[in-house]
């Protein structure tokens, strides 16, 4: 008999309890991710034995942020998402659909999502990525990265094209600012449009204290 949903979650907790990657990207990233997917998947009418399981594991392979090998790290992980289910048990019928909901959700992976849960796991995870939570884990991953706030000559890149490489900054206008609109869910779109009215107040606040 296939293993159900809940010892699944169980045991993706217990996988991801030990830290890997960087603290953007811990295991209160990803409780938060999976939060962020039983909503949208409630409002969305998407399957949740293909969500929840997509959300737990979509960064169960981490590849740092400046690694050249970026792009690939959702497929690593669908793949190694796919592999442990197996082991576990898990229905193999959902198991593609889980694997596609995983290499879809990655902003840099580039990918359309195909089916509703898909979309559902693309935007829990980007949710993430906004609000006071994402504000801080800019910042948090920025530092840790040795990345500046911002560059002095030009911090809210005015007369540049934004690069993320160089200050925390920029990782704004080179995504956060941008991601509202790339929300594939109803649900999704509402909380990205309040979450990221949070980081335009921090940006006008910013620059009201620098000068």
């Amino acid at each position: 008999m296939p293993t159900g949903l809940r010892e699944i979650e169980s045991r993706c907790a217990a996988l991801l309890a030990a830290p890997a990657g960087d603290a953007a990207h811990d295991l209160g990233h990803v409780r938060r991710v999976v939060a962020n997917a039983r909503r949208l998947a409630r409002q969305e009418g998407a399957r949740r034995e293909i969500v929840i399981p997509a959300a737990w594991l979509h960064d169960c392979v981490t590849v740092p942020k400046d690694s050249p090998r970026r792009a690939q790290a959702s497929r690593l992980a669908a793949a190694e998402a796919v592999r442990r289910l197996r082991a576990w048990g898990y229905d193999e019928r959902l198991l593609p659909r889980i694997a596609h909901a995983i290499e879809a959700h990655s902003f840099s992976a580039r990918l359309a999502p195909r089916t509703r849960e898909a979309r559902v796991v693309q935007d829990a995870d980007r949710l993430d990525a906004l609000g006071a939570v994402g504000l801080a884990r800019c910042l948090m991953l920025g530092g840790a990265l040795g990345r500046p706030l911002y560059l002095d000559a030009d911090p809210f890149c005015r007369r540049r094209r934004p690069d993320d490489r160089l200050a925390c900054v920029d990782h704004f206008f080179t995504k956060l600012l941008g991601l509202e609109k790339t929300m594939r869910t109803s649900g999704g779109r509402r909380e990205a449009r309040r979450r990221t009215e949070l980081l335009r107040r921090f940006l006008a606040e910013l620059r009201r204290e620098l000068k």
